[in-house]
C-alpha cells in the first residue's frame, strides 16, 4: 500500500477541522453526527478538540452491500439520530467521494428542520463527485484513489491503520479472494 497522509499529517488536518468548526460555532451549542462506520475514528477524534456545547449522535449509511464496487441505492437507518429540530448540526462522515451518502443525508437530515446543518468530512476525493452539493468543512483532498486506513475500509478491513493509504487494485483481489464475506466499502472503487 502506498501511504497518502501519515498519522502526524491526520493529527494536523483534524486539529484543522476543529478550528474551523470551533471558529464557525462560536461555542453555540452542536449536535455532531457521526457517519457509521468509516467516520468513528475521525469523530472520536474530533469531539476531543471541540469546545462548544455537544452532544454526539450517529447514523448508518450505506450504497456498497457484499462484493459490489458499484453503489446501489442508499440506505440509511436514523434510530440512533437524536433530537435535531431546530438545533444546529454537523454531519461528519469519512469521505466526499461521488457525493451521494452525504447528499442524501442532508436531504433526510432537512426533513427534522434544524435550525442549522453543515457537513464535515475528513477527505474530498478529486473527480468523482456527481452531485452540487460540496462539504463546508474539509480535512484533505486526495487523488482518485481507493483509500484504507484511518477508519475507511476495505471487505472490512484496514479500518484500523493510523495513516490513509491508496490500495491497489492487485491488494483488493487478494483480500477478496482470502475474505469470505467479499468486499463491502461505503467508499467503493476507484474509477
Amino acid at each position: 500500500m502506498k501511504q497518502l497522509l501519515s498519522e502526524q499529517q491526520l493529527r494536523e488536518g483534524v486539529r484543522r477541522l476543529a478550528d474551523e468548526i470551533n471558529t464557525y460555532y462560536q461555542r453555540r451549542p452542536l449536535v455532531i453526527v457521526g457517519v457509521l462506520t468509516g467516520s468513528v475514528v475521525l469523530l472520536a477524534d474530533l469531539i476531543r478538540l471541540l469546545d462548544m456545547p455537544l452532544e454526539v449522535g450517529l447514523v448508518q449509511a450505506n450504497s456498497y452491500r457484499g462484493a459490489a464496487t458499484t453503489p446501489g441505492p442508499l440506505s440509511i437507518n436514523l434510530n440512533l439520530l437524536p433530537q435535531i429540530e431546530g438545533r444546529n448540526v454537523l454531519v461528519v462522515d469519512d469521505i466526499f467521494d461521488t457525493g451521494h451518502t452525504l447528499s442524501g443525508l442532508i436531504e433526510q437530515f432537512a426533513a427534522h428542520r434544524p435550525e442549522l446543518l453543515r457537513s464535515a468530512v475528513l477527505l474530498r476525493k478529486a473527480g468523482r463527485v456527481q452531485v452540487s452539493l460540496q462539504p463546508d468543512h474539509v480535512g484533505f483532498e486526495i487523488p482518485n484513489e481507493f483509500v484504507v486506513g484511518y477508519g475507511l475500509d476495505y471487505a472490512n478491513l484496514y479500518r484500523n491503520l493510523p495513516y490513509v493509504a491508496a490500495l491497489e487494485p492487485g491488494e483488493m483481489t487478494a483480500v477478496t479472494d482470502a475474505s469470505p464475506r467479499g468486499a463491502s466499502s461505503a467508499e467503493g472503487p476507484p474509477s
